[in-house]
């Protein structure tokens, strides 16, 4: 620790550092996993206990070897929201299961034929820039949250962003032993304090919360319609796990499409959507923030993102917590998401380099220069009432060129391919 040595997946840690280690993670994900109930008006405890109970199911079926813990799923929100307009929440609930099941019937196809086209279809030219812009498109929101993009900008909100960022960048260059494992959640604390005294944190609604309640549980209700609606999603999840696998798999330094492979951890990730929607909760995924956190700290151990769902479980049934939790400022989650999110956006440039990708070939530079700006110019492509843009467009885009540059090779039609 003392040298802040890497803890890989299958270590074991002991309790005086797997709670705060835990704790870290979970704050990691809270802000961007509550905010997908509010928008769709159910109570955030069923949530967290979702995201509990789906990161440990993952963990179970991916038998311990991938590290990732699963919040709520901004996918969903643009068909899942028409749903709840025409039908209710509960249809939505349906779609979810839908989806869930479908993407479940998905990993058994990819169990069946591999998953070695991914190295044909997203090459690393191509697969670095979408694994970059999984953080890089998140840029806005960190500072949306932060305040930083108002039209009238807070000192109060400017003050607390700094002390959040600056406390957690610092933190990852200057601490030492215990301590370097932990500058996300010294930050958070640190963000909050700061918060405190400038007088930014309402604790009304704490309380007035109670001290014990169940989470809202409820069942859901199907629709053909409404299901046809939602399930084009699965091309965006799937396309965004996919990505989440890779960039993960270079910050642990273990192939995770291989071992546990690919089918395990997309049949876990949808069986935990399936799930979800049977019990009245939102959609899961793996996280990017908690993806973020393991790379700045080097911990990656099953173990601790385990620990971290346990507590966002008790904290579920624990009214007062739940709600105390959610009084975070937005400039902390803010400070916190630039560091994580500009993080994961260095992960797809350690690709680029890892894989020694040779920009002296045509392809190389035209892959990665469109990837990059099909994620990063805002357009989108609509496809009934799913939208395709950013990260998730990028890697379709990206899809498109790698199957059309080995086509091409086959053919023997390129000038720049390796005999």
């Amino acid at each position: 620790m003392e040298n802040k040595r890497i803890i890989q997946v299958d270590e074991k840690v002991p309790v005086k550092l797997l709670i705060p280690l835990s704790i870290q993670h979970m704050f990691a994900m809270f802000g961007a996993s509550v905010l997908v109930p509010f928008v769709f008006g159910i109570n955030p405890a069923i949530v967290l206990f979702m995201n509990g109970l789906g990161t440990l199911l993952f963990i179970l079926i991916t038998k311990g070897r991938a590290p990732a813990y699963l919040g709520s799923s901004f996918a969903f929100l643009a068909p899942a929201g028409i749903v709840i307009s025409k039908w209710g929440y509960d249809y939505a609930l349906g779609c979810f299961v839908a989806v869930g099941f479908c993407g479940c019937v998905l990993a058994l196809i990819i169990y069946k034929f591999g998953s070695e086209w991914i190295n044909v279809v997203l090459p690393p030219a191509a697969m670095g820039p979408v694994v970059a812009l999984i953080g890089l498109e998140l840029a806005g929101t960190a500072a949306s949250n932060a305040g930083l993009k108002d039209e009238v900008l807070l000192p109060a909100n400017i003050i607390v962003f700094l002390v959040t960022l600056l406390t957690a960048v610092i933190g990852s260059v200057v601490f030492r032993g215990f301590l370097s494992v932990i500058p996300i959640l010294i930050a958070i604390i640190a963000g909050y304090v700061a918060s405190l005294a400038c007088g930014i944190v309402d604790f009304s609604e704490v309380a007035a919360a109670p001290l014990f309640a169940l989470p809202n549980f409820q069942t859901p209700k199907f629709n053909m319609q409404a299901i046809a609606i939602v399930l084009p999603v699965l091309l965006v999840i799937t396309s965004e796990h996919i990505g989440h696998q890779i960039v993960t798999s270079k910050i642990v330094g273990r192939d995770l499409l291989k071992d546990p492979g690919l089918h395990r951890s997309l049949f876990a990730d949808n069986f935990s959507t399936m799930i979800s929607g049977f019990i009245g909760s939102v959609p899961t995924t793996t996280y990017g923030e908690n993806i973020g956190v393991m790379a700045m700290t080097k911990v990656y151990s099953v173990y601790v993102i385990g620990g971290a769902a346990v507590l966002s479980i008790i904290c579920s049934f624990i009214g007062k917590m739940t709600t105390l939790i959610s009084t975070i400022p937005g400039p902390v989650i803010g400070g916190i998401s630039f560091l994580l999110y500009g993080m994961i956006g260095a992960s797809g440039i350690r690709i680029l380099v890892d894989a020694q990708v040779d920009y002296g070939k045509s392809r190389n530079q035209a892959m990665t220069a469109v990837v990059f700006v099909t994620g990063l110019s805002g357009i989108s492509v609509q496809l009934g009432s799913i939208q395709l843009t950013g990260m998730v467009l990028a890697c379709v885009v990206g899809m498109i060129m790698g199957l059309a540059f080995y086509i091409l090779d086959k053919l023997k039609l390129t000038n720049d391919r390796d005999e």
